[in-house]
């Protein structure tokens, strides 16, 4: 007798293969058998039956390193099929920490990825110094999904020199080695990679960028040394000119990227983003990273699966929130704020004023109006340019801010509009297209449980599946095989954990049930559910039947059934009956 199996299903395995109609068993929290299995009895069954049947998604970029100390859920990914999660990207975490230090990493974290500090500072319990014992830490609390972590260079850093680090001063030799003994202490005790960031959008709340962010060839292939000893960990980073600040960055960022995944033959995995300022220049930094990989390397740039959006509106940001008549009502509730909102004298003395002490964000918003777009519901990620705010201005013969204005008061002032940042330079996802069905590139960028106030992107493996595999219209789609296997096997196959993202005997048992022909995105919302009643935006979708990890719904129609099979990954995983046991990692004992 099986302990559970799915029944009927329509099986897209993760392997690229065509679909075919299946049966999936699993016992022990592995899959044991995957075919036709007619006179199996189980302990539970489920009816697949007109429903897809993949494995359960991977995404290998967010920043729960906060969240995941309170939330055993991990939502909003667990609404969109995610069960197994990397964070600690970007060089920013909470381990290694000095005691009384707390505060400056959760500065760091909040400057950095838009999470309120309020949330961190009431929701974590602090209880480590030491890398390891955050990894034993984050051991001990139940959780529906699995999580992998990184060692961030910012927390190093600030840990080995103190303000010397935080204020991105040279790292001596002695302080390159204490850097590089904490990072194979990590690695060692389980963490996937090393993290750091390089560009200097990614700032600290006092703005100070992240620690890291300048360091010298020494330091950074001093830490790598460390992967290298061990032979383990991927070298992930937001190289510069990620956001467009240095147009001259890639040609110096792959070479030295080429020398370093050379030296210590571990995956270097980097950003990839097309940027307005130089829309060509991913295909710079792509065919670079293709000559290393043939001299040797392992180039690994991580794309998204959509364009990389502020979501403008009366809830989150827009330009008109420095304006004198503005803030004078910006304190009100927002029912009540949409009331006055909608008085032609306020919205006149609004639209005829100059904003006071705006910051560039703002000036970049009004500047770009031919970018803004009303999402509609379901929300459209890929709208054609003639919907810009510019475009309607243009048709309806007003200002573009006066029809900014009235199409952020709709839906009684909840309406979301697009405001593509990156990805997006021509108006389509062709470009964006190229780049995820590139074999050297894997699929990440969702960020999250980070950007909470302007930016919603974990429903990104959802989109993957509905947009580019089923409901694309202004362009070539994805096959259906392909857009799953980008959300499972190809981005935890870049983290060693080739225990799952494919449905056969042996593997993990990580499953989502979904009613493809209705799986659809609900809008983004702003909700105060954070610790201390701190926002942030989520997304739900519709579709999703059951999500399973190790064997175990966890999720039913888009609701915690309470189930907590989810684990803390300590290590690349091999598949097959030890599923990637991990007992640490030495000099001289690497994984095979």
């Amino acid at each position: 007798m099986h302990d559970l199996v799915v029944r009927g299903g329509t099986l897209v395995d993760g392997t690229d293969a065509e679909p075919r109609t299946a049966d999936v068993a699993i016992d022990a929290g592995r899959i044991t058998e995957v075919g036709r299995l007619d006179d199996t009895t189980a302990k539970e069954t489920v009816d697949a039956d007109g429903l897809l049947v993949t494995p359960g998604f991977v995404d290998i970029h967010t920043h729960y390193d906060g969240q995941v100390t309170w939330d055993p859920l991990l939502s909003p990914s667990c609404w969109h099929g995610v069960t197994t999660l990397v964070m600690g990207n970007c060089g920013v975490g909470f381990a290694p920490v000095r005691p009384g230090s707390e505060e400056w990493l959760i500065q760091l974290m909040e400057g950095v990825e838009d999470i309120p500090g309020t949330a961190l500072a009431e929701g974590i319990t602090w209880g480590w110094e030491s890398f390891p014992e955050y990894l034993d830490a984050l051991e001990r609390m139940p959780r529906a999904l699995d999580v992998g972590t990184q060692v961030p260079h910012g927390a190093v850093r600030a840990y080995v020199m103190g303000e010397r680090g935080a204020r991105n001063e040279p790292a001596t030799p002695d302080d390159i080695a204490a850097m590089a003994a904490i990072v194979k202490e990590g690695i060692a005790a389980g963490a996937l990679g090393f993290s750091t960031s390089r560009t200097i959008m990614h700032r600290a709340v006092d703005g100070e960028p992240v620690p890291g962010t300048f360091a010298a060839e020494d330091e950074l292939f001093g830490i790598g040394a460390a992967l290298a000893e061990l032979g383990a960990g991927v070298f992930e980073l937001a190289p510069a000119g990620v956001m467009g600040e240095d147009l001259l960055a890639p040609e110096r960022e792959v070479d030295w990227m080429r020398r370093l995944s050379t030296a210590i033959r571990r995956p270097v995995s980097f950003i990839l983003e097309q940027h307005n300022q130089a829309p060509e220049q991913w295909r710079e930094l792509l065919k670079r990273a293709e000559d290393a990989n043939a001299g040797g390397a392992d180039l690994r740039p991580q794309v998204a699966g959509r364009p990389l959006n502020m979501l403008v509106g009366f809830q989150t940001f827009h330009p008109f929130t420095w304006r004198p008549t503005y803030a004078r009502l910006s304190d009100l509730p927002l029912r009540q704020r949409i009331v006055e909102l909608r008085k032609p004298e306020i919205r006149a003395a609004i639209l005829s004023e100059e904003s006071v002490n705006a910051n560039p964000v703002a000036q970049y918003v009004v500047a770009s109006l031919d970018r803004i777009f009303p999402m509609g519901e379901p929300p459209n990620y890929e709208p054609s340019p003639e919907t810009s705010v510019a475009a309607i201005a243009r048709r309806e013969g007003r200002s573009e801010e006066e029809v900014l204005y009235d199409l952020m008061l709709r839906h009684d002032g909840r309406e979301l509009l697009m405001f593509a940042l990156l990805g997006y330079s021509y108006g389509n996802l062709d470009d964006m297209r190229e780049m995820l069905v590139h074999p050297m590139c894997a699929l990440g960028l969702s960020d999250g449980g980070a950007h909470c106030g302007v930016i919603c992107d974990a429903s990104m493996p959802t989109f993957v599946l509905a947009h580019w595999a089923r409901d694309r219209d202004r362009g070539e789609k994805l096959p259906l095989p392909v857009a799953v296997s980008k959300v499972t096997r190809e981005p935890a196959r870049l983290y060693g954990l080739h225990d799952r993202g494919v449905v056969a005997p042996g593997m993990k048992g990580d499953v989502n049930l979904i009613d493809f022909d209705n799986l659809n995105l609900k809008l983004p919302e702003l909700v105060f559910d954070l610790p201390g009643g701190a926002r942030r935006l989520v997304q739900h979708a519709d579709g999703y039947v059951a999500t399973i990890v190790s064997g175990q719904v966890t999720m039913r129609g888009g609701h915690d059934t309470g189930a907590r099979p989810g684990r803390l990954l300590r290590g690349a995983r091999e598949s097959g009956p030890e599923l990637g046991r991990f007992s640490g990692y030495t000099a001289e004992k690497r994984p095979n």
